[in-house]
């Protein structure tokens, strides 16, 4: 066998051994000594082919250099292209500590809140029932939050250790009643209105309370408004909203703003998980009345031509209710475990 050909063939088996090495290689610092060992001035083999051509006939060279070159140049792309894919972090071998076999991160994905669903759900049925949405400030005055609404100044629920009174003689609503009377000095009969919103109360936060808390207020006036149309709207909601075996019960109740005032409560049957279904005990789910007579002079009606009902219950509880929790506080701490459970689709 020639020389030219004993030299190509060398050239061509130390260029797939440095192939093989560069695409091995997982760090810089290696990739830099495949250089030096193959392609260094002094050191390298294949620079060391090429210094051997002059013992070499003249016939022979041009294809030994040829190859010594091409062989050359295709190590030094393929070191180029290594280097360049370590530090993008794309190589297929620089994964670091990382365990392919750990199951991947997931993004967080959003949803509603169960108050939110709630209320909802709430709204739904109640638009359903041909009532529309209303909305009030939250910082109110004593007129719209107690006077307007029958509640004299010096009752015990305008005392400064249930209320949470600012500057200026104003105070955060305790309930959203005052936008009953804000509608109701805005427009004439007939009323039928729905008002979710925000209210303050300084009470100490346990299973059953917080400071804040999300209320839903709703109000009925009209021309022949009797306490028949209170029971049937409200036993109507309760069936959409709690099932169609739900049983309504009006207990007498006592609030300043309405008279006769009832306390609405229900019980439902469930189903187990086995299949069987459990009757529950009586639940409260809202106060509610028919509006008092002084609440609508108050706003300028003809209390003698114009009656109505209102009702006032919490989402939050209905929410512990619907989804048997048993303190409210977990609806508000934020723990993500906790929320998941309520997660739409």
């Amino acid at each position: 066998m020639s020389g030219n050909t004993d030299l190509i063939e060398a050239l061509q088996t130390l260029e797939e051994e440095a192939l093989q090495a560069v695409a091995s290689a997982a760090e810089s610092d290696q990739l830099e000594a495949l250089r030096i060992q193959y392609l260094g001035r002094r050191e390298g083999r294949i620079s060391g082919i090429l210094r051997g051509l002059g013992g070499l006939s003249p016939k022979e060279r041009p294809a030994v250099g040829a190859e010594a070159n091409r062989v050359k140049a295709r190590v030094q792309e393929a070191l180029e292209a290594r280097i360049a894919s370590l530090e993008a972090g794309s190589g297929a071998d620089d994964i670091g500590d990382v365990d392919l076999t750990m199951p991947g991160a997931l993004p967080w994905r959003g949803g509603r809140h169960p108050v939110t669903q709630v209320i909802d759900e709430l709204w739904a049925i109640f638009r359903s029932l041909g009532f529309t949405r209303a909305r009030g400030p939250e910082v109110e005055t004593d007129w719209y939050n107690f006077v307007a609404l029958n509640t004299p100044l010096d009752h015990p629920a305008v005392d400064e250790a249930d209320t949470l009174y600012l500057k200026n003689g104003l105070l955060l609503r305790t309930h959203t009643s005052p936008v009953q009377i804000r509608i109701m000095e805005a427009h004439e009969p007939p009323i039928r209105i729905i008002a979710p919103g925000m209210v303050y109360r300084r009470d100490t936060p346990d299973a059953t309370h917080t400071p804040g808390f999300f209320q839903l207020e709703g109000l009925v006036v009209d021309e022949g408004i009797t306490f028949i149309d209170f029971k049937a709207t409200l036993a109507e909601f309760a069936r959409r909203f709690w099932g169609p075996g739900t049983e309504v019960r009006f207990r007498p109740g006592f609030f300043p703003f309405t008279e006769p005032s009832a306390e609405v409560d229900v019980k439902r049957v469930i189903t187990l998980p086995d299949g069987t279904t459990e009757e529950t005990d009586w639940l409260e789910i809202m106060g509610a009345g028919m509006v008092d007579p002084a609440v609508l002079e108050n706003v300028g009606y003809d209390s003698e031509r114009y009656t109505g009902f209102a009702f006032g219950m919490g989402p939050a509880r209905i929410a512990a209710l619907k989804y048997g929790v048993r303190d409210i506080r977990v609806f508000f701490e934020n723990d993500i475990r906790f929320l998941n459970q309520f997660a739409q689709p």
